[in-house]
Protein backbone atom coordinates (compact mmCIF):
# COMPACT_ATOMS: atom_id res chain seq x y z
CA UNK A 1 0.00 0.00 0.00
CA UNK A 2 2.90 2.66 1.37
CA UNK A 3 5.10 2.22 -2.65
CA UNK A 4 1.67 2.72 -4.39
CA UNK A 5 0.44 5.64 -2.06
CA UNK A 6 4.31 7.02 -2.24
CA UNK A 7 4.29 6.50 -6.03
CA UNK A 8 0.32 8.11 -6.89
CA UNK A 9 -0.18 10.42 -4.41
CA UNK A 10 2.38 13.17 -5.81
CA UNK A 11 0.27 12.76 -9.01
CA UNK A 12 -2.73 14.17 -8.18
CA UNK A 13 -0.82 16.86 -5.59
CA UNK A 14 0.09 18.02 -8.75
CA UNK A 15 -3.38 18.14 -10.29
CA UNK A 16 -4.81 19.84 -7.20
CA UNK A 17 -2.41 22.23 -7.02
CA UNK A 18 -2.70 23.35 -10.90
CA UNK A 19 -6.78 23.90 -9.73
CA UNK A 20 -6.23 25.69 -6.78
CA UNK A 21 -3.20 27.42 -8.96
CA UNK A 22 -6.03 28.47 -11.48
CA UNK A 23 -9.20 29.40 -9.42
CA UNK A 24 -7.09 31.51 -6.78
CA UNK A 25 -3.66 32.36 -8.20
CA UNK A 26 -2.92 35.04 -10.64
CA UNK A 27 -3.00 32.83 -13.65
CA UNK A 28 -5.85 33.07 -16.14
CA UNK A 29 -6.53 31.87 -19.76
CA UNK A 30 -3.20 33.71 -20.65
CA UNK A 31 -0.97 31.38 -18.83
CA UNK A 32 -2.99 27.99 -19.10
CA UNK A 33 -4.14 28.04 -23.04
CA UNK A 34 -0.95 28.68 -23.94
CA UNK A 35 1.40 26.60 -21.52
CA UNK A 36 -1.19 23.57 -22.34
CA UNK A 37 -0.04 24.17 -26.02
CA UNK A 38 3.66 24.20 -25.89
CA UNK A 39 3.15 21.42 -23.63
CA UNK A 40 0.87 19.29 -25.98
CA UNK A 41 2.76 20.26 -29.16
CA UNK A 42 6.41 20.20 -28.06
CA UNK A 43 7.24 18.88 -24.34
CA UNK A 44 4.98 15.59 -24.51
CA UNK A 45 6.33 14.65 -27.86
CA UNK A 46 10.04 15.04 -26.84
CA UNK A 47 9.71 12.99 -23.64
CA UNK A 48 7.86 10.21 -25.87
CA UNK A 49 10.09 9.73 -28.71
CA UNK A 50 13.29 10.09 -26.25
CA UNK A 51 12.12 7.14 -24.28
CA UNK A 52 10.42 5.30 -26.65
CA UNK A 53 13.76 5.56 -29.40
CA UNK A 54 15.97 3.51 -26.77
CA UNK A 55 13.79 1.87 -25.00
CA UNK A 56 13.71 -2.45 -25.54
CA UNK A 57 10.59 -2.58 -27.24
CA UNK A 58 11.35 -6.15 -28.33
CA UNK A 59 11.51 -7.64 -24.40
CA UNK A 60 7.66 -6.42 -24.17
CA UNK A 61 4.88 -8.67 -24.82
CA UNK A 62 3.58 -6.35 -27.09
CA UNK A 63 0.29 -7.81 -29.38
CA UNK A 64 -1.11 -9.44 -26.62
CA UNK A 65 -1.05 -6.59 -23.93
CA UNK A 66 -2.23 -4.35 -26.99
CA UNK A 67 -4.96 -6.73 -27.38
CA UNK A 68 -6.20 -7.14 -24.13
CA UNK A 69 -6.01 -3.07 -23.85
CA UNK A 70 -7.85 -2.77 -27.17
CA UNK A 71 -10.37 -5.60 -26.33
CA UNK A 72 -11.10 -3.99 -23.43
CA UNK A 73 -12.20 -1.06 -24.85
CA UNK A 74 -14.29 -2.29 -27.49
CA UNK A 75 -16.45 -4.35 -25.03
CA UNK A 76 -17.29 -0.84 -22.89
CA UNK A 77 -17.69 0.79 -25.89
CA UNK A 78 -20.44 -1.60 -26.74
CA UNK A 79 -21.74 -2.10 -23.30
CA UNK A 80 -22.76 2.25 -23.88
CA UNK A 81 -25.07 1.25 -26.33
CA UNK A 82 -26.33 -0.83 -24.76
CA UNK A 83 -26.82 0.89 -21.59
CA UNK A 84 -28.18 3.61 -22.96
CA UNK A 85 -31.94 2.43 -23.37
CA UNK A 86 -31.34 2.40 -19.50
CA UNK A 87 -30.60 6.35 -19.00
CA UNK A 88 -32.28 9.39 -19.05
CA UNK A 89 -30.00 10.29 -21.86
CA UNK A 90 -30.45 11.97 -25.44
CA UNK A 91 -27.71 11.62 -27.94
CA UNK A 92 -25.37 14.92 -27.26
CA UNK A 93 -25.62 13.65 -23.90
CA UNK A 94 -24.68 10.11 -25.25
CA UNK A 95 -21.57 10.92 -26.96
CA UNK A 96 -20.20 12.40 -23.78
CA UNK A 97 -20.84 9.54 -21.97
CA UNK A 98 -19.10 7.35 -24.26
CA UNK A 99 -15.99 9.31 -24.70
CA UNK A 100 -16.11 8.99 -20.32
CA UNK A 101 -16.36 5.49 -20.82
CA UNK A 102 -13.35 4.73 -22.82
CA UNK A 103 -10.89 7.49 -23.62
CA UNK A 104 -8.13 7.91 -21.30
CA UNK A 105 -6.23 10.83 -19.76
CA UNK A 106 -2.36 10.37 -21.32
CA UNK A 107 -0.67 12.58 -18.78
CA UNK A 108 -1.88 11.05 -15.98
CA UNK A 109 -1.23 7.26 -17.16
CA UNK A 110 2.43 8.23 -18.43
CA UNK A 111 3.39 9.68 -14.60
CA UNK A 112 1.92 7.17 -12.98
CA UNK A 113 3.52 4.52 -15.29
CA UNK A 114 6.73 6.48 -14.61
CA UNK A 115 6.03 6.95 -11.23
CA UNK A 116 5.11 3.34 -10.25
CA UNK A 117 8.07 1.65 -12.75
CA UNK A 118 10.53 4.32 -14.07
CA UNK A 119 11.45 4.35 -17.53
CA UNK A 120 10.06 0.91 -18.66
CA UNK A 121 6.69 1.97 -17.32
CA UNK A 122 7.36 4.72 -19.67
CA UNK A 123 7.70 2.69 -22.45
CA UNK A 124 4.58 0.83 -21.80
CA UNK A 125 1.85 3.34 -21.26
CA UNK A 126 3.32 4.34 -24.48
CA UNK A 127 1.89 1.08 -26.37
CA UNK A 128 -1.38 1.73 -25.30
CA UNK A 129 -0.73 5.79 -26.60
CA UNK A 130 0.01 3.89 -29.78
CA UNK A 131 -2.60 1.33 -29.93
CA UNK A 132 -5.49 2.69 -28.18
CA UNK A 133 -5.64 6.32 -28.58
CA UNK A 134 -5.87 6.06 -32.41
CA UNK A 135 -8.71 3.97 -31.94
CA UNK A 136 -10.70 5.81 -29.04
CA UNK A 137 -10.35 9.05 -31.00
CA UNK A 138 -11.67 7.62 -34.50
CA UNK A 139 -14.74 5.62 -32.31
CA UNK A 140 -15.61 9.47 -30.38
CA UNK A 141 -15.62 10.84 -33.95
CA UNK A 142 -17.98 8.55 -35.03
CA UNK A 143 -19.88 8.32 -32.12
CA UNK A 144 -20.23 12.45 -32.22
CA UNK A 145 -20.81 12.53 -35.34
CA UNK A 146 -24.38 10.11 -35.50
CA UNK A 147 -25.29 11.66 -32.13
CA UNK A 148 -23.85 14.91 -31.83
CA UNK A 149 -25.86 18.10 -32.93
CA UNK A 150 -25.01 21.10 -34.73
CA UNK A 151 -21.45 20.07 -34.99
CA UNK A 152 -18.83 23.07 -36.31
CA UNK A 153 -15.96 20.10 -37.21
CA UNK A 154 -16.69 17.72 -39.64
CA UNK A 155 -15.81 14.25 -39.14
CA UNK A 156 -13.23 14.31 -41.63
CA UNK A 157 -11.78 17.26 -40.86
CA UNK A 158 -11.75 15.43 -36.96
CA UNK A 159 -9.95 12.22 -38.50
CA UNK A 160 -7.49 14.20 -39.92
CA UNK A 161 -6.36 16.27 -36.68
CA UNK A 162 -5.75 12.63 -35.52
CA UNK A 163 -3.91 11.82 -37.83
CA UNK A 164 -1.93 15.04 -37.36
CA UNK A 165 -2.00 14.67 -33.25
CA UNK A 166 1.67 15.12 -32.48
CA UNK A 167 1.37 12.76 -29.24
CA UNK A 168 0.44 9.66 -32.27
CA UNK A 169 3.11 11.04 -34.22
CA UNK A 170 5.75 11.20 -31.35
CA UNK A 171 5.31 7.31 -30.57
CA UNK A 172 5.32 6.50 -34.32
CA UNK A 173 8.77 8.62 -34.43
CA UNK A 174 10.20 6.97 -31.70
CA UNK A 175 8.84 3.23 -32.49
CA UNK A 176 10.43 3.66 -35.88
CA UNK A 177 14.17 5.14 -34.84
CA UNK A 178 13.77 1.65 -32.17
CA UNK A 179 12.78 -0.56 -34.90
CA UNK A 180 15.26 0.60 -37.46
CA UNK A 181 18.19 1.04 -35.12
CA UNK A 182 18.70 4.04 -36.14
CA UNK A 183 18.37 5.89 -32.40
CA UNK A 184 18.73 9.21 -31.53
CA UNK A 185 21.98 10.88 -31.83
CA UNK A 186 23.31 11.80 -28.25
CA UNK A 187 23.33 15.61 -28.47
CA UNK A 188 19.79 14.91 -29.77
CA UNK A 189 18.97 12.73 -26.97
CA UNK A 190 20.04 15.49 -24.60
CA UNK A 191 18.06 18.26 -25.92
CA UNK A 192 14.99 16.25 -26.10
CA UNK A 193 15.46 14.94 -22.46
CA UNK A 194 15.35 18.27 -21.14
CA UNK A 195 12.46 19.29 -22.81
CA UNK A 196 10.58 16.12 -21.74
CA UNK A 197 11.67 16.52 -18.12
CA UNK A 198 9.15 19.16 -17.82
CA UNK A 199 6.12 17.63 -19.59
CA UNK A 200 4.76 15.49 -17.01
CA UNK A 201 4.63 18.16 -14.14
CA UNK A 202 3.03 20.82 -16.36
CA UNK A 203 0.84 18.24 -17.50
CA UNK A 204 -0.86 17.57 -14.62
CA UNK A 205 -0.54 20.81 -13.50
CA UNK A 206 -2.96 21.22 -16.89
CA UNK A 207 -5.38 18.87 -16.02
CA UNK A 208 -5.97 20.80 -12.71
CA UNK A 209 -6.45 23.60 -14.10
CA UNK A 210 -9.38 22.43 -16.55
CA UNK A 211 -11.40 20.32 -13.55
CA UNK A 212 -14.99 22.12 -13.50
CA UNK A 213 -16.48 21.82 -9.98
CA UNK A 214 -20.05 23.90 -11.03
CA UNK A 215 -20.18 20.71 -13.61
CA UNK A 216 -19.45 17.99 -11.09
CA UNK A 217 -21.97 19.22 -8.78
CA UNK A 218 -24.84 17.98 -11.47
CA UNK A 219 -23.85 14.77 -11.17
CA UNK A 220 -26.25 12.23 -11.84
CA UNK A 221 -26.98 8.42 -13.00
CA UNK A 222 -24.84 9.43 -16.81
CA UNK A 223 -22.02 10.21 -15.14
CA UNK A 224 -21.85 7.66 -12.13
CA UNK A 225 -22.32 5.56 -14.99
CA UNK A 226 -19.09 6.89 -17.24
CA UNK A 227 -17.11 7.06 -13.39
CA UNK A 228 -18.48 3.04 -13.13
CA UNK A 229 -17.46 2.11 -17.07
CA UNK A 230 -14.01 3.75 -17.24
CA UNK A 231 -12.73 3.54 -13.82
CA UNK A 232 -14.05 0.12 -12.47
CA UNK A 233 -15.39 -1.78 -15.28
CA UNK A 234 -12.70 -0.90 -18.17
CA UNK A 235 -9.07 -1.74 -16.28
CA UNK A 236 -11.72 -5.19 -14.96
CA UNK A 237 -12.12 -6.44 -18.42
CA UNK A 238 -8.62 -5.74 -19.50
CA UNK A 239 -7.02 -7.46 -16.28
CA UNK A 240 -9.42 -10.02 -16.78
CA UNK A 241 -8.36 -10.31 -20.72
CA UNK A 242 -4.53 -9.83 -19.65
CA UNK A 243 -5.04 -12.51 -17.55
CA UNK A 244 -6.83 -15.04 -20.69
CA UNK A 245 -3.69 -13.86 -22.94
CA UNK A 246 -0.51 -14.66 -20.18
CA UNK A 247 0.36 -10.97 -19.93
CA UNK A 248 1.77 -10.98 -16.72
CA UNK A 249 4.27 -8.70 -14.13
CA UNK A 250 4.82 -4.64 -15.12
CA UNK A 251 2.95 -5.50 -18.50
CA UNK A 252 -0.39 -6.53 -17.43
CA UNK A 253 -0.16 -3.89 -14.57
CA UNK A 254 0.46 -0.86 -17.13
CA UNK A 255 -2.05 -2.18 -19.31
CA UNK A 256 -4.69 -1.86 -16.81
CA UNK A 257 -3.11 1.18 -15.44
CA UNK A 258 -4.01 3.01 -18.46
CA UNK A 259 -6.87 1.89 -19.14
CA UNK A 260 -7.96 2.35 -15.36
CA UNK A 261 -7.00 6.71 -16.02
CA UNK A 262 -9.99 9.24 -15.77
CA UNK A 263 -10.90 10.47 -19.45
CA UNK A 264 -9.03 12.88 -20.95
CA UNK A 265 -9.26 16.68 -21.10
CA UNK A 266 -9.07 17.01 -25.30
CA UNK A 267 -12.44 15.12 -24.85
CA UNK A 268 -14.31 18.38 -23.80
CA UNK A 269 -12.46 19.72 -26.97
CA UNK A 270 -13.87 17.67 -29.43
CA UNK A 271 -17.23 17.48 -27.75
CA UNK A 272 -17.61 20.86 -27.99
CA UNK A 273 -16.76 20.84 -31.53
CA UNK A 274 -18.90 18.52 -32.64
CA UNK A 275 -21.67 19.03 -30.72
CA UNK A 276 -21.95 16.75 -27.89
CA UNK A 277 -23.25 17.64 -24.28
CA UNK A 278 -20.15 19.83 -23.48
CA UNK A 279 -21.13 20.81 -20.10
CA UNK A 280 -22.45 17.11 -19.29
CA UNK A 281 -18.45 16.10 -20.51
CA UNK A 282 -16.78 18.78 -18.26
CA UNK A 283 -18.69 16.88 -15.63
CA UNK A 284 -17.68 13.57 -16.66
CA UNK A 285 -13.93 14.28 -16.78
CA UNK A 286 -13.82 16.34 -13.49
CA UNK A 287 -15.83 13.28 -11.29
CA UNK A 288 -13.27 11.09 -13.08
CA UNK A 289 -10.38 12.53 -12.08
CA UNK A 290 -11.19 13.23 -8.47
CA UNK A 291 -12.83 9.52 -7.89
CA UNK A 292 -9.20 8.28 -9.67
CA UNK A 293 -7.30 9.21 -6.73
CA UNK A 294 -8.74 6.13 -4.88
CA UNK A 295 -9.28 4.01 -7.75
CA UNK A 296 -6.10 3.86 -9.40
CA UNK A 297 -4.07 3.00 -6.05
CA UNK A 298 -6.34 0.31 -5.35
CA UNK A 299 -5.94 -0.91 -8.71
CA UNK A 300 -2.86 -0.84 -8.61
CA UNK A 301 -1.83 -2.88 -4.86
CA UNK A 302 -2.24 -6.28 -6.07
CA UNK A 303 0.54 -5.24 -8.20
CA UNK A 304 2.87 -4.61 -5.42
Amino acid sequence: MIPVLTALVPIFAMIVMGFVMRRYGPYGDGFWVPTERLNYFVLFPALLVTNLAGAEIKEIELWPMALAMVGAVLMVGAGCFALRRALPIDGPGFAALFQGAIRPNAYVAIAAGVALYDNPGLTLVAVGIVVVLPMVNVLSVIVLSTHGADADLRGRDALAQIVRNPIILACALGVALNLSGLGLPSVGVEFLRLLGRAALPLGLLCVGAGLDLASARAVGRVVAAAATLKLIVLPGLTALLCLILGVHGATAALAVLFNACPASASSYILTRQMGGDHRLMAGIITVETLAAMITLPLLMLPSF
